[in-house]
């Protein structure tokens, strides 16, 4: 079954929004571990619009389950991640306006600078993952780079209406037996709710799922730990 890894920069973004020391994404952690999380995830941008610094410290020094730290290619983050050592970073595009990261990350665009992180990271033993679109030429070029895993970006199936849905299933499901063929790990996260989760849960074959807003959310009614037990659930009955 695959695992569940949680994205906590959600519960960073509510504190930021008051500037704050509350809520804790550290605590945020520790709940949804115990809440059966496989994985903490986090992101440390740039201009640090949520997770920080401190976070991302604390976070290496705490959480004993496997660890993976979403990150662009820009140099200053690149050598934070080479101090920190995370289990797994997952390289992702950036953009100062967005508000969540709006697709996968271009690797034949950006191929040279990422053959060169990728190189370094895995001399630091860092697991390396690109979060990428389900598109044959970014998969192959994945693996050509060494990576290890890739990440498929699930938001247009998560926005995808009516007709649109199937189609972008099918796109998914076929990145996903592409990565398989070419020896890739699978991931696969991005606007994945409790709602809309299990068709791409039932596809045999992914390793990990990374969700976050879903779960805070849930979380504000429940509890972070209950609502990633809920999620944990929902991944376990898909493959039944």
């Amino acid at each position: 079954m695959a695992g569940l890894g949680v994205n906590i920069d959600h519960v960073a973004t509510i504190r930021q929004a008051r500037r704050t020391v509350e809520p804790d994404p550290v605590w945020a952690a520790a709940e949804a571990v115990l809440g059966g999380a496989d994985c903490i995830t986090f992101h440390l941008r740039k201009d640090r619009r949520h997770i920080n610094d401190r976070d991302a410290r604390l976070l290496r020094e705490t959480v004993r389950c496997k660890l993976n730290m979403e990150m662009s290619l820009d140099e200053e983050i690149v050598q934070i991640a080479l101090d920190l050592r995370p289990d797994q970073a997952t390289l992702v595009p950036e953009n100062r306006q967005e508000i969540t990261t709006e697709g996968g990350l271009d690797v034949v665009a950006h191929s040279v600078r990422m053959g060169e992180v990728v190189r370094r990271l895995h001399g630091a033993g860092i697991v390396v993952s690109a979060f990428i679109d389900p598109q044959e030429e970014q998969i192959r070029t994945s693996s050509e780079l060494r990576c290890e895993a890739i990440e498929i970006h699930t938001g247009t199936y998560a926005n995808a209406r009516a007709e649109a849905v199937e189609p972008a299933l099918a796109s998914i499901r076929d990145g996903l037996g592409l990565a398989l063929e070419v020896g890739l790990v699978v991931h696969a996260g991005h606007g994945l709710t409790y709602q809309n989760v299990h068709p791409v849960a039932a596809m045999a074959g992914f390793t990990e799922f990374n969700i976050g807003h879903s779960i805070i959310s849930r979380a504000v009614f429940t509890g972070l730990r209950q609502a990633t037990a809920d999620m944990k659930h929902l991944l376990e009955r898909a493959l039944r």
